[in-house]
């Protein structure tokens, strides 16, 4: 089964705040390609990180992620008001869930934040897989640094581009147009 690399951004904001978690998929046979790939452009910094990346790194790992065989599952959650992420991640993150169950995904593979929060996130998909897959449905989700895990560094990049999108800047989003299903949600928030 394929296993799913997911990271996020998020805009607070009391009236048009947003959530995006991601869930890159390689299919197995090209995982080593991707993590070559993503290391070539990694340079000599310590990992990818799609914020730290001027205009010509940003294109560089778009076009990059375009010639790789992925699919990235994105769920889009709103309204995030300030103080509200974590309540918009689980509800994100029990979508993407399901999202990804739905394409033969059983894993997922986060980037590590705090012990606490990555019990939250565990506990989320826990609750998840019990409510909403069908019965002895697997699925598993465990954290991990992000200078450890290149294929993390396409997810954070996956992430960036739709919070770009999102926001108006949707050019690197077209570039993916074929690699990238996204569902939208609302929080409740």
């Amino acid at each position: 089964m394929p296993v799913a690399y997911g990271d996020e951004s998020f805009r607070e904001h009391p009236e048009h705040g947003f959530y995006v978690l991601t869930g890159v998929v390689f299919e197995p046979s090209t995982l080593a390609d991707a993590c070559e790939a993503l290391l070539a452009l990694r340079g000599k910094h310590r990992k990818l990180h799609w914020y730290d990346m001027g205009p010509v790194e940003q294109l560089r790992i778009v076009k990059k992620l375009a010639d790789l065989d992925g699919m990235h599952v994105v769920v889009i959650g709103s309204p995030v008001p300030v103080q509200k992420q974590e309540r918009a991640r689980a509800k994100c993150l029990t979508s993407l869930v399901v999202e990804l169950h739905g394409f033969g995904v059983d894993s997922l593979l986060l980037e590590a934040r705090s012990a606490n929060l990555n019990r939250r996130d565990v506990r989320t998909v826990t609750a998840a897989r019990q409510s909403l897959l069908p019965t002895r449905a697997r699925f598993h989700v465990d954290h991990c640094s992000g200078a450890v895990e290149p294929l993390l560094w396409a997810a954070d990049a996956i992430a960036g581009i739709c919070r770009a999108a999102r926001l108006g800047r949707s050019e690197y989003r077209d570039m993916l147009a074929d690699h990238v299903y996204d569902v939208e949600i609302d929080t409740g928030c």
